[in-house]
């Protein structure tokens, strides 16, 4: 049989088709615009993600069986609000996970409810990425629309509704609402009054490998599948992309180098960083996961070459670089403000410590420094909490360059276990797929058969002592220009 795993990214829909040994038979990307209306706001159409979605199993399922396809699930952008009125139809354009809007809104929650109070409602604080805080700026600030709402859903969901009529979500994706009770699997009443919403607005709750309902038969007709095919309920893209890296279980990582980055740690046990720098998840394997998340990661690259240096050459520009460790640029990458461990949308990016022997290649290193140097800070919080990694995978489009490989596994001091099949979240989600179809037994049964490594990168004692030193002048740097950002406004 066959499983397709769909990624809602930020900028375009993956679609993969995978066989139920592990497989991959066919990848489509389609893209669809983003829209920025306004300073710091960044939204979507969702009815472009639908109609990507559509084009993409189209094309996707062309030279396969029609009849063999058994399952559909999700991996996607996570915290974005879709809001629905009582006809199931878009009130306004999604509102995104990197949307800054919402800094009012936040500081009500962290300093007027409290954080001590959030934590003991969701296990998390708010930051402004999150969907709660996009609730009551809508509240305030678009009270019309506020009123017609009906159902809100996350990005991927509704793409699962549009598929099957459900209104559904997974825990996974559920808990970066901060409407999600994490420890105990629930919905947060104290959350929904805080918020003036209805429970009843909430979608359901599934596990990320449950099957929320089949395809409906008209959307099985336009794309010529068997109306026995069932919908799953997938995973936020972090949870889908540990997956498809085999990090489930206890005391397994995962560092994703995509648009935005994220050390991913999972745990059969729920942990709880009391500093709330990191976020307390549940996961798709059905347990938990500490996960801290930057906000600009491999885009930190992409916007040096793209927008400043002004090449598509990114192998070539990495080439020259060779002084490992004993760089005296630093860069800061808050492009987009930042997450974890900082929870700052006022922080700004920033190089410091050039001089007229600056070169165009130290600048491009202190990029990929520093964003390495930035995982680590979430890292050295996990290690606060008693826990001890030895290895990691590693997924995302950053991790092509074998260089920025390198720099990380020493920057943490870990070995990096690159796999055979590095697809992340649509991997990862066709893998749900598949459990949820009856093809395993259960997601680390799964990722035990399915994913293979097939090399590691040792760290270098030597490099590594080089980059402790450095990593101890970093971060000294954000508390020294901390409160320049908001005067910088």
């Amino acid at each position: 049989m066959y499983y397709i795993g769909i990624d809602l990214g930020t900028s375009a829909v993956k679609l993969l088709l995978m066989s139920g040994n592990g497989h991959i038979e066919n990848i489509v990307s389609k893209n669809y615009p983003l829209y920025f209306p306004h300073p710091d706001w960044s939204e979507q159409n969702p009815e472009d993600w639908w109609t990507a979605v559509l084009a993409g199993l189209k094309e996707l399922t062309k030279k396969v069986p029609i009849e063999q396809v058994a399952g559909i699930s999700f991996g996607g952008q996570m915290h974005g609000l879709v809001v629905l009125d009582k006809k199931d139809q878009v009130i306004r354009p999604a509102i995104l996970w990197n949307d800054g809007r919402t800094a009012k809104q936040t500081d009500y929650l962290n300093q007027v409810i409290g954080k001590k109070k959030l934590t003991k409602y969701t296990a998390n604080i708010a930051f402004a990425g999150f969907t709660a805080p996009k609730l009551l700026w809508m509240q305030t600030e678009e009270p019309e629309n506020f009123s017609k709402i009906a159902k809100i859903m996350l990005p991927k969901d509704y793409i699962a509704y549009r598929l099957s009529g459900i209104h559904c979500t997974d825990y996974s994706d559920a808990s970066g609402m901060l409407l999600l009770d994490v420890k105990n699997r629930k919905w947060s009443d104290e959350m929904i009054q805080i918020c003036g919403i209805r429970k009843e607005m909430l979608p359901n709750l599934y596990e990320s490998y449950e099957v929320v309902g089949l395809i409906l038969p008209e959307i099985a007709e336009q794309l010529g599948l068997s109306k026995q095919v069932k919908i799953v309920a997938g995973a936020g893209d972090n949870a889908a992309a540990a997956v498809g890296t085999g990090t489930v279980g206890e005391g397994k990582c995962n560092i994703s180098l995509g648009t935005s980055g994220t050390i991913f740690i999972s745990s059969k046990q729920f942990k709880m960083d009391e500093h709330n720098s990191l976020h307390s998840f549940n996961h798709a394997d059905g347990y938990y996961h500490l996960m801290g998340c930057m906000l600009s990661a491999a885009s930190c690259n992409r916007w040096w070459m793209d927008e400043i240096i002004k090449t598509v050459q990114y192998q070539e520009e990495q080439k020259e670089i060779r002084a490992l460790g004993e760089n005296h640029v630093f860069f800061l990458p808050y492009l987009m403000g930042e997450r974890s461990p900082h929870n700052n949308p006022d922080a700004k990016a920033m190089f410091i410590g050039m001089s007229m022997n600056t070169t165009r290649t130290d600048m491009t290193q202190a990029i990929l420094e520093g964003v390495a140097f930035a995982i680590r800070d979430s890292f050295e919080v996990a290690k606060l909490l008693g826990i001890r990694i030895e290895r990691t995978k590693i997924c995302g489009g950053g991790a092509k360059s074998p260089l920025w490989k390198k720099i990380i596994a020493n920057v943490l001091g870990l070995k990096l276990d690159v796999i055979e099949t590095e697809e992340g979240p649509s991997y990862g989600s066709a893998i749900l797929a598949a459990v949820a179809c009856g093809e395993y037994r259960s997601v680390e049964e799964a990722t035990q058969k399915l994913i293979n490594v097939v090399d590691t990168i040792e760290p270098d004692v030597k490099l590594m002592y080089k980059y402790d030193e450095r990593y101890a002048k970093f971060v000294k740097i954000y508390p020294a220009v901390r409160e320049l950002y908001q005067a910088l406004k």
